[in-house]
């Protein structure tokens, strides 16, 4: 298997301790908004999907010693460089050096605010009918999948309870690998969390999750 996400931390140890910061401080110095606006920007266009840019940035090798915004735009030049938007030189160089390859959406800056305030809707309309009801005992899926995923691994393999029925929703593991929408019922799921972290966990602790229907099973 060759997919390795450096993102799905949870559960780990030895990452040292999380520092909370204060609320609404997501920026720190100048470049980290150019980075976050260039990020938007490309994301407008529609090369890639929201998924497959998660998919970029989990699978960086340096994850671990990257800032957040590093990872960001280190993930873009990527996802631009695969799709033939920039060339290496132009990243070395700073600037343009080739004539750029056209793109279907271009994001005016007068229509930030509202395609920001819009956002992009992941429901979708059922096909089939839910195969777990809100009480139902599933087990999450287990071992390592080789594309993107979003089932932690803390939780592959553990037994909870449906608390919620979402509905349809675009499925992250295929949207991720440009195979489309594919909707699954999405569903919150419930889990004592000794059942997550062992003995050590707090008592009466619960963790839920949103997992899809392909990551449950009756169990």
């Amino acid at each position: 298997m060759s997919y390795r996400s450096h993102a799905d931390l949870g559960g780990r140890d030895g990452l040292g301790a999380v520092v909370p910061e204060a609320e609404g401080d997501a920026l720190h110095i100048e470049w980290e908004a150019r980075a976050l606006a260039l990020t938007l920007a490309m994301g407008a266009t529609g090369e890639w999907n929201i998924d497959q840019s998660r998919s970029a940035r989990e699978t960086l090798p340096d994850y671990a010693r990257l800032s957040y915004f590093q990872i960001w735009l280190a993930a873009l030049e990527n996802l631009m460089s695969e799709r033939g938007l920039v060339r290496a030189d132009e990243i070395s160089a700073a600037r343009p050096l080739h004539a750029s390859r056209p793109v279907a959406h271009v994001l005016q800056a007068a229509d930030v605010p509202g395609v920001l305030a819009k956002g992009s809707p992941t429901e979708r309309a059922a096909t089939v009918p839910a195969r777990f009801a809100v009480g139902d005992r599933v087990r999450t899926r287990s071992g390592a999948v080789d594309h993107h995923t979003r089932l932690p691994a803390y939780a592959a393999g553990r037994v909870g309870t449906v608390e919620r029925v979402h509905g349809p929703h675009v499925f992250a593991d295929t949207h991720a690998q440009g195979r489309g929408d594919a909707p699954q019922w999405l569903y919150s799921v419930a889990f004592d969390a000794r059942e997550l972290w062992g003995a050590q966990a707090q008592p009466g602790l619960r963790v839920a999750i949103d997992a899809w229907e392909p990551y449950l099973e009756p169990a």
